[in-house]
């Protein structure tokens, strides 16, 4: 559910933040680990011929939509259509996709050999030297070839000074929003996407499984993450994230400030994810250290009864927002909430999820998106109680045609929290 760093700090403030910056640090730490092997090898990397086939498909849906181009920086949209992985400075590059033919890309004239390395299919290079404007580069190229004066996308995470620039050389342009071009390919992973993400969350559920075993009593939270910060890299997979919440701080969805070490009795939740060529998983687990109470009990297989909920309310064509809705209609017949009161579940039953750990669209009340094949969402509907102790279970499932199918099979018990 949470990233620090890559997806930032997704609504923690003040101490909480702070402490999650330092223990995300310190979960950077290796540790030794013992028998443990690679389960990546069986990775199948994203092929040229499926990169220009998602252009041909948003060049498709640009022509639907009557758009003339669309303009992407870097970023995980930038690395699905042309494979360029590059960061975003004050220095713009950016790719150009145009209604029709190869991409533009535009970088620093310094950058082109860098940006040069990734670039997986083929595209026309325009550099820019420091005391040039590089949106008038990608203005003068569109208006080659005759597409500067109709509608230019922007994909949803492009920075505005980029998009006043672009408003400024091509006043007769409109500049509109490309969201629905990048969702509409993005959103429907093709089967060798969905390969890789099974791979990731492979190595995920492995690494929990080395992990579980070896927490002790006293440890903090940058211990345990340590622990499978580890085993993910021997396994194979990138560690994306480890949030570690021990006792009352499982009540609040992304952490405390406050020290936190194992106890007794106390819940262990843990939610942690890797990537594998770029593809995220995204799991959590909730267990108690030695003895779990009645109420811990109950609230972990309410929480786990609202993961079938969802799982089984994920049919094909059903809007998005009706799976939340089964989740909490079930939650308050039983004294929850209602709604995101606590407590309860205070926030949305699930998230996309693909290149990014977090993406369009989510399984949130209201959200009108129909489900179709290919989608992949997060399941976690927790539960928590402010003051004592909250419960997270979270597997990933994708579309079929058939309806959902898991990543990663929800364990059975509290007691058996990584079967």
């Amino acid at each position: 559910m949470l990233t620090i760093g890559r997806r930032g700090f997704l609504g923690m403030t003040g101490a909480a933040a702070i402490a999650a910056s330092m223990q995300g640090r310190a979960l950077a730490a290796p540790a030794p680990v013992e028998g443990l092997t690679s389960l990546a090898g069986k990775a199948v990397p994203i092929g040229a011929e499926e990169r220009k086939a998602r252009i041909a498909k948003a060049q498709q849906l640009m022509r639907a939509q009557g758009l003339s181009a669309l303009l992407i920086e870097p970023g995980s949209s930038l690395i699905y259509f042309t494979g360029v992985h590059w960061h975003r400075s004050e220095r713009l590059t950016a790719a150009v996709l145009p209604v029709e033919g190869d991409v533009l890309i535009v970088t620093p004239f310094f950058e082109e050999p860098s940006v040069r390395e990734t670039l997986a299919v083929p595209g026309d290079f325009r550099t820019w030297n420091e005391h040039e404007d590089p949106l008038r580069l990608v203005a003068d190229w569109l208006k080659a070839r005759k597409l500067a004066s109709g509608k230019i996308g922007m994909e949803e995470t492009v920075r505005y000074f980029a998009v006043d620039g672009l408003k400024r050389e091509l006043p007769d342009a409109q500049i509109v929003s490309g969201a629905s071009v990048v969702r509409g390919c993005r959103m429907h992973k093709s089967a060798a996407e969905i390969a890789l993400m099974q791979v990731a969350a492979d190595i995920t559920i492995a690494a929990y499984r080395y992990t579980a075993p070896r927490i002790e009593r006293g440890m903090t939270p940058s211990d345990i993450g340590a622990i499978m910060n580890g085993a993910t890299r021997a396994l194979g997979g990138e560690p994306e994230f480890s949030l570690i919440l021990l006792g009352e701080a499982s009540a609040y969805p992304h952490g405390s400030g406050k020290p936190q070490a194992v106890r007794d009795g106390e819940v262990v939740l843990m939610d942690c994810g890797c990537n594998v060529q770029g593809y995220q998983s995204d799991i959590s687990r909730s267990f108690v250290f030695g003895e779990a109470t009645k109420a811990q009990r109950d609230a972990w297989q309410i929480m786990r009864k609202g993961q079938d909920i969802a799982f089984e309310a994920a049919k094909p064509g059903v809007a998005a927002g009706s799976v939340d809705d089964a989740v909490r209609a079930y939650y308050t017949r039983l004294g929850y909430g209602p709604e995101y009161k606590l407590p309860g579940l205070s926030h949305r039953t699930g998230h996309g999820i693909g290149l990014d750990g977090h993406e369009p669209v989510n399984l949130v009340h209201g959200e009108t998106t129909r489900l179709a094949p290919g989608m992949c969402f997060s399941n976690e509907p927790g539960i928590y109680i402010p003051g004592d102790f909250g419960i997270r279970l979270e597997d990933c499932f994708h579309m079929t045609a058939q309806g959902p199918r898991w990543f990663s099979n929800p364990p059975p018990s509290i007691d058996h929290p990584f079967d």
